[in-house]
């Protein structure tokens, strides 16, 4: 748990001030470079493919990630810190709260 430390924790708490999609991508903005944020954005496609159950080397074409990355993903997925999971579950109650409008 060498990641999580002061400085981290700061980091964390900061995306928590943030209340909507264009407050994260200003603060995202300034503290990425564009082409971070492309690889995180390509990441989070692909964890998202993966939920839905699509196949690693399906999921690798589609986005253009590499099949190790997509494999990485994949473990992070079904044996990471959850977190994955926790954003596509709210996610899913959101949509699925929508439709029943």
């Amino acid at each position: 748990n060498d990641w999580q430390n002061t400085k981290t924790k700061a980091l964390f708490t900061a995306f928590l001030q943030l209340k909507n999609a264009d407050e994260v991508a200003a603060f995202c903005r300034d503290l990425m470079t564009p082409a971070e944020i492309e690889e995180f954005a390509s990441r989070w496609q692909v964890a998202k493919e993966l939920a839905k159950g699509k196949p690693q080397r399906a999921v690798s074409a589609s986005t253009g990630v590499s099949i190790a990355t997509v494999t990485r993903d994949n473990q992070w997925l079904l044996r990471g810190m959850n977190g994955y999971k926790t954003v596509l579950s709210r996610l899913n109650s959101k949509q699925n709260h929508h439709h029943q409008h």
